[in-house]
This record gives structure tokens, C-alpha cells and sequence, in this order.
């Protein structure tokens, strides 16, 4: 089972690099056709490719993150802290992309329609909100393994041995 866990993962990832290699083609040939058309401007076709790039970075993200880690290592975690690096990595990267694409949808519906800005707002708030929901995380799981070590040197049994506490 082990090996097909992996077997399936592993071209599960296989296939998203590929994706993300077809966006970036996808993003660089619509930008040739943008330049060389004369009705579009320069602008919108950078915009368009910035966009393209973006999602393929994200899905490439997606794909090394279960490479790395149901492929290579396995289903199993070494370590708390081990799986709390690799999930900060792992969304860090797609915050990172929602922020950028957001960038990209605004300065795109800007150029076009004002009012629709809007929308690029909700997907930059969206992007806040899963940073600071990352942060609250980072913060509670980071403080939970120490505190768990405090309990226990602290509910240590003394069997009526005094100590003096500072």
C-alpha cells in the first residue's frame, strides 16, 4: 500500500510540474500574440503573463510540497516541528502567490473598470486572513511544545522533597 501511496503521488506531482510548465507556455505565447497584435497594449499582455506565472508557481509549489512529502519521506512526520516548517513552506508560497495575483487583478481591473475593484480587494483580504490565520498558528504550535515542557518539569512528583522555585 505503501507503494502505491507513493506510485499515486508521485504522478500526481509529476502531472501538476507539468501543468505549471503548460501555464508558463500558455502565459508566454498569449504575451507574442499580445505584442504582435497592434489593438492590445504591452501593458495587459505583461499583466496577463505575470498572472500566468503566478498560478504555475503555485501549482509547482503544490507539486514539490507532495513530492518532498509523500514521495520522497513518505506519509510519516520525523517531528512536530518538522511538519510545522513544511506546512509554513508550503503556504507561505501560496500567500505569497494570492498576494501577487491580487496585485496583478488590480492594477489589470484598474486599468479597465474601477468599480470592479472590489473583487481584487475581497482576494487581498482573503490573503491577510490566511496569513494572519498562519501566524496565529505558527504562534500557538510553536508555544504548545514548550509549555508541554514546563508542565512536566513542573508536575514532576517531589515526594516530599521541598524546592524552591523562582
Amino acid at each position: 500500500m505503501i507503494i502505491l501511496n507513493r506510485l499515486v503521488f508521485g504522478a500526481a506531482s509529476l502531472l501538476l510540474l507539468l501543468l505549471a510548465l503548460g501555464l508558463v507556455w500558455l502565459g508566454l505565447g498569449d504575451a507574442w500574440e499580445a505584442i504582435r497584435s497592434p489593438d492590445q497594449s504591452g501593458a495587459d499582455a505583461i499583466l496577463d503573463v505575470l498572472g500566468y506565472v503566478i498560478v504555475a508557481i503555485a501549482v509547482f509549489d503544490v507539486a514539490k510540497y507532495l513530492f518532498e512529502d509523500e514521495v520522497r519521506r513518505g506519509s510519516e512526520w520525523r517531528s512536530a516541528a518538522e511538519a510545522r516548517r513544511s506546512l509554513t513552506k508550503f503556504l507561505s508560497t501560496i500567500i505569497i502567490a494570492v498576494f501577487l495575483e491580487a496585485l496583478v487583478v488590480v492594477f489589470k481591473t484598474a486599468r479597465e473598470d474601477v468599480a470592479l475593484l472590489v473583487y481584487p480587494t475581497a482576494l487581498l483580504i482573503a490573503a491577510v486572513l490566511v496569513l494572519v490565520g498562519l501566524g496565529a498558528y505558527q504562534r500557538f504550535s510553536a508555544t504548545r511544545p514548550a509549555m508541554a515542557a514546563r508542565v512536566s518539569t513542573v508536575a514532576e512528583p517531589t515526594w516530599g522533597v521541598r524546592t524552591q522555585r523562582g
